[in-house]
């Protein structure tokens, strides 16, 4: 591995990590709703599934799930349905009679969701082949493996820990809980419109 081609990957790892989606809306909505502690859990177990889907990627995995047709489907409507699943409680959340704010999810639903949210997206591991293919060779050692998809995981962690400290400032969580009731209605908005994205990509072949 030289440096050089380190970098590249790095570069690539950091525009795919901040590219708006529905991983960012998943990590705002559980620093919003559960917290700080929520939020930074919801980015480690999601920098872990991008880990562990770079590193299949790597190995080969990710091509036999490509070369597969059925596989794909099944992990592209997974994928679909698990993020309509999501999009729905938010937007069908309402305030209780106590005009609480809504129940903060669990530490177990906020590890859930950041891995999941990863693993039911197939297109992370094609973005992992095309990024993997122009770097990774016959003689790559398999510890040059390791440390590129290790730079997956932290550039990915790390960006939404960053997320999930900043969303949770006290001067700005106190504003933004106000209105929490909305923002899990926008939040689940924006991931069911994700949702129907990614099935009309499905149904056109995509």
């Amino acid at each position: 591995m030289t440096l050089a081609t380190w970098l590249t990957v790095v570069t690539i790892c950091i525009l795919g990590a901040m590219s708006p989606g529905p991983s960012l809306a998943l990590v705002l909505k559980q620093t919003l709703t559960g917290g700080r502690g929520n939020g930074m859990i919801t980015a480690v177990t999601h920098g872990l599934g991008v880990g562990l889907y770079a590193l299949l990627s790597i190995i080969g995995l990710a091509a036999v799930i490509t070369a597969s047709p059925l596989a794909f489907s099944v992990l592209q409507w997974g994928g679909a349905l698990y993020l309509a699943w999501l999009g729905f409680r938010g937007l069908t959340a309402r305030r209780s009679e106590t005009d609480a704010l809504p129940d903060a999810p669990t530490t177990a639903s906020a590890a859930r969701d950041g891995f999941l949210i990863v693993f039911l997206n197939p297109k992370i591991a094609v973005f992992f082949i095309a990024l993997f293919s122009q770097v990774v060779g016959a003689d790559t050692s398999f510890l040059a493996k390791l440390g590129y998809a290790a730079t997956a995981m932290v550039i990915d962690g790390g960006w939404y820990l960053v997320v999930a400290w900043l969303f949770s400032n006290p001067r700005w969580l106190g504003i933004l809980q106000r209105h929490t009731l909305w923002f899990e209605r926008l939040f689940g908005a924006i991931l069911v419109g994700l949702a129907g994205r990614l099935v009309i990509g499905i149904l056109n072949g995509r």
